[in-house]
Formats: structure tokens, C-alpha cells, sequence
């Protein structure tokens, strides 16, 4: 399931995170089909091995040749696996705001975007969590709210955006992060770099509550081609930025017009 920008060639395919987080990085398409071919990849399945088959399945259908893979957050990961997977599709590998990919670089995450929320909004948090783990028959729309409020504690100077039109899924949430955190716990996730034969690029924000060292001291080790750029007053979602979202399309833009 996709959606394509721009004319063809399509060489560049978005990843977006969640996991269940379908349409949220339209903006990045518009924006990068000025120049590219463009294609939004959807995530439908509720397993990793499919999520992978589904995107190999986007790639064989709308893309030309090795294509670049942009994955912000979640589908960094998925990016990043999916290079492993079938290196041959993938000729770079763009990781957007990615989570950390050993497990002891994320211990302080919750804590950390508690912190910079005020005690109403903590208090909400934790309800939201509580009721998340019962069935209700408007759990997306409460996952959605949940989301919000993360994002407040993600950001550093954040530009006025619209999610709406992003369809949040619940399902698709518990049961590919579920698999997702055992596959980073047992170091399996990290390993699978030894297989990638293409070059990465990280781009990370400073005020990220996801820790860059979790990005790029884990990859530097396992990676054969890899560098990465940390954008200053820069949160987790680098094209809502006030500051930093010009330097962020500069690099995009840069990355993804190299031969």
C-alpha cells in the first residue's frame, strides 16, 4: 500500500514510525517531490517479517532500480532492517530521528519526556496508558491524544501542524513494538548491520529524547558506511521545527542527490 509524489523515476521511499502512524510524513513526500519521484510506503501488517514483505512488494512495484529508504523513528528500524534483508533493493539508507538501538540507551526515555511535561499533562499519561491496555471501541483516537502529548515533550520549538489526517492504529502499535523491543533487548536488531552493504546516514536532533549516542555509537561499530548529522534546537521530528527544519531539507536534499 503506497502513495507516489511527483513524477518517475521513483528512487525514494518514506518509511514512517509508530508503529501504526500511516500518512505522517506527507509533508516530507510534497516537499521532496519537487525534485524526486516519491513514494509513501504504508504499514498494513502485524508482524515485522510481513511489514518487511510488504515493503519489498511497494519497492518491486513503483520503484526503479535500488531505491533510498527515509525512515523517521519506528521505520528507521524498519528501514534499517529491510536494508539487511534484501541489500540489493537498497542503494542508501536515510535514519530519521531513530530510537536507540541497544536497550541500555533507552532506560531514561520515559523519564526524560515526563520531565519536560507540566503535572496536568503527566497526570493524563497515565490515565491514557491505563486505559490503553483495555479493549474500547475508540482506542485509535485515544493512541492519537496519547501521541500528542508525547510530542510536546519531543519537540524544542515546534511549528503549528495538523495531524490529523494520519491514521493511528492501535493494533498495528502493540503488536509490531512488542516484537520490535525483543528484537533490540537480545541484540539481534543491532547485528543485522553487519549485513548492510550501503551507505547510512543518521539525522538526529539534539533535544531528541531518544539519545543520539544510542544511534550512532551502536551503528559506528557495525556499519561499513556510515555518518550522521545532529541538527541543533532540534527535537524528535525534525520537519516541525522551527529552527531546525530548513537545515534538515538541506541535508535531505544534499543526502539524497548523491550518486
Amino acid at each position: 500500500m503506497a502513495k507516489t509524489y511527483g513524477k518517475p523515476l521513483y528512487q525514494t521511499f518514506l518509511i514512517h514510525g509508530g508503529p501504526g502512524a500511516a500518512g505522517e510524513m506527507a509533508v516530507i513526500a510534497a516537499r521532496l517531490s519537487q525534485r524526486f519521484g516519491v513514494v509513501e510506503s504504508f504499514q498494513t501488517r502485524l508482524s515485522i517479517h510481513e511489514l518487511i514483505l510488504e515493503l519489498k512488494k511497494d519497492i518491486e512495484d513503483f520503484g526503479s532500480g535500488p531505491v533510498s529508504l527515509v525512515g523517521y523513528s519506528w521505520g528507521a528500524w524498519l528501514s534499517f532492517i529491510f536494508a539487511a534483508s534484501f541489500p540489493d533493493l537498497v542503494r542508501k539508507l536515510i535514519l530519521v530521528g531513530s530510537a536507540p538501538f541497544e536497550q541500555q540507551y533507552a532506560k531514561d526515555l520515559r523519564a526524560t519526556r515526563l520531565a519536560r511535561l507540566n503535572e496536568q499533562d503527566r497526570q493524563r499519561i497515565h490515565e491514557l496508558e491505563a486505559v490503553l491496555q483495555k479493549p474500547k471501541s475508540n482506542q485509535n483516537e485515544l493512541l492519537r491524544q496519547y501521541g500528542k502529548l508525547i510530542e510536546k515533550a519531543d519537540v524544542f520549538n515546534p511549528l503549528p501542524s495538523d495531524d490529523d489526517d494520519v491514521e493511528i492504529d492501535l493494533n498495528i502499535f502493540q503488536h509490531i513494538w512488542k516484537e520490535a523491543s525483543e528484537l533490540r533487548s537480545s541484540g539481534e536488531l543491532l547485528k543485522l548491520g553487519y549485513q548492510i552493504v550501503c551507505p547510512v546516514t543518521a539525522i538526529h536532533g539534539i533535544h531528541d529524547p531518544h539519545p543520539y549516542a544510542g544511534v550512532i555509537q551502536p551503528l559506528s561499530a557495525v556499519l561499513k558506511d556510515f555518518r550522521y548529522h545532529l541538527l541543533e534546537h532540534c527535537g524528535h521530528t525534525p520537519w516541525k521545527e522551527r529552527i531546525a527544519k530548513d537545515h534538515f531539507y538541506d541535508l535531505l536534499f544534499a543526502e539524497l542527490s548523491e550518486k
